[in-house]
């Protein structure tokens, strides 16, 4: 009986998938304006995105057991009315066309950073002095960009708590070793955050991230590391702990090497994909599947199998390594780019469209973008949401041509950018290794604020005063 049901799913499919190097057939239309897509269509985008912000606050316990039930939830709440009302074709290839095309290749990333960083463990007394946090704060935020923001903080969250077991005052170290190693350090190329390999497989040319955002990125990373310098030198101060008293006996070392390997043939295969152009694709059911897309995902793949059996598992248990976290990424994301879907499309219609105040926000009379606006409105709803789904609704506001962006609106792209990457520290929720590098440390002993309080001691205070002076100088 399956295999009767597999040969029938295999005859329906072929004829949809087609090796070409030319253009296709009409692709089902979904039209975004407002007598085809009302308000509501929002509703489970909306409901997702409140879901991930509110449940682990108020029930974390219940979240944690039931995040992938939700998902599923708010998405059939999306396909169930979408596949009665639009038909089978539209549902089809809108489903597909997200799924292949941007969900399966973000977790194909995800997946490959988290486990190949994983796999590196750095041993060795360290002592947490001002100098040395600063300077294991200052590597994770160049590692971060590389590695990605998720792939630097849980190489480096681990032997930076230990070397701080000693202090009293360690909060501030968490709190900046977020604002620059889990958001900030991750702007300079699309392997460093999730919103800007959103952008990179819209078509954003790998370097144009790293060139456009460094001066913002280099104003950010130099005064929080000052501030955070300042603040360290005050708090070691008054502890008055003197350093023989710590145990720094044992060396420094790093096991797992190979993986420092593997990470850079994942920085080949994301090159790969965006300079090599053969002009082939797959195509199945009118969704283009670029040959050296395909490629790289394989490739990260074979890299992601190579790490996992290659590397001691004693070192994954030392890193305290587990699924889950990736596990919650997939089924999360899964819905998100489900429910985007009509956010999206509405938001291309743009004036025609039932987001017109969103659109008309950004935008001068004129329909010219505002940038600072762009700057601000990304921003936050990256802080109180989670940065990729929203840098993804204003990279599509703003039109989502990537050669027009990278062109005439360069400035928008950045402010879009900038928004997503650096508010995404504003909150626990704004990036996904906020809250890894949260619980981590709340784990190891370490008394975390808590939402608000992180918000309203840290972000405000420290951030925002940052983020005025960017938004000044920049757009």
């Amino acid at each position: 009986m399956l295999i009767q049901k597999i040969i029938s799913l295999l005859v329906m499919v072929i004829p949809a998938i087609s090796f070409a190097s030319g253009g296709h057939g009409d692709l089902p239309h979904l039209n975004g304006n407002v007598e085809n897509l009302s308000i509501y269509w929002i509703i489970p985008f909306v409901g997702i995105l409140l879901s991930i912000a509110v449940f682990p606050l108020v029930a974390p316990h219940y979240w944690h057991h039931n995040f992938g039930k939700i998902s599923l939830l708010w998405a059939s709440a999306f396909i169930v009315p979408f596949l009665i009302i639009q038909g089978w074709e539209i549902t089809l290839y809108e489903l597909l066309h997200v799924g292949l095309l941007e969900y399966v290749p973000f977790i194909i990333l995800l997946l490959a950073l988290f486990t190949i960083s994983g796999g590196v463990q750095l041993t060795g007394s360290l002592v947490g002095t001002p100098f040395l946090n600063t300077a294991i704060i200052l590597i994770g935020t160049i590692l971060a960009s590389w590695m990605g923001t998720t792939g630097a903080a849980m190489l480096l969250i681990r032997p930076l708590i230990r070397a701080n077991n000693h202090r009293k005052n360690k909060v501030h170290i968490i709190v900046f070793f977020i604002f620059l190693v889990a958001n900030i350090g991750g702007a300079l190329t699309p392997l460093g955050d999730p919103p800007l390999f959103l952008g990179f497989l819209k078509g954003v040319d790998f370097f144009w991230t790293t060139t456009a955002m460094f001066y913002p990125m280099l104003f950010m990373v130099v005064s929080l590391l000052i501030i955070f310098f300042a603040m360290d030198t005050y708090y070691y101060g008054k502890e008055l702990i003197p350093v023989t008293d710590i145990d720094n006996s044992e060396k420094l070392g790093l096991k797992g090497s190979l993986n420092l390997i593997l990470l850079l043939g994942v920085i080949g295969g994301v090159l790969l994909s965006g300079f090599w152009k053969p002009g082939i694709h797959i195509e199945i059911y009118y969704v283009q599947l670029e040959l050296q897309n395909i490629v790289r995902d394989f490739l990260l793949l074979g890299l992601t199998y190579l790490s996992w059996i290659k590397t001691s598992h004693l070192i994954r248990k030392a890193n305290e390594y587990t699924w889950f976290p990736i596990i919650e990424v997939a089924k999360l994301f899964s819905a998100i780019f489900i429910t985007i879907i009509p956010a999206i499309a509405i938001l291309k219609a743009g004036e025609n469209g039932v987001l017109s105040n969103i659109v008309s926000s950004v935008s001068d009379g004129d329909g010219n973008p505002i940038n600072y606006m762009y700057f601000w409105a990304t921003g936050i709803l990256s802080s109180f949401l989670d940065n990729a789904p929203t840098y993804l609704v204003f990279f599509n506001t703003a039109g989502g041509n990537p050669i027009t962006l990278m062109g005439e609106m360069s400035e928008t792209l950045l402010a879009i950018s900038a928004g997503a990457v650096f508010m995404g520290a504003n909150t626990y929720i704004g990036n996904a290794p906020n809250f890894m590098v949260k619980s981590i440390s709340e784990s190891s002993g370490i008394e975390m604020p808590s939402f608000f309080g992180y918000l309203l001691k840290w972000s405000i205070p420290i951030l925002l005063p940052l983020l005025i002076v960017v938004s000044y100088l920049f757009f």
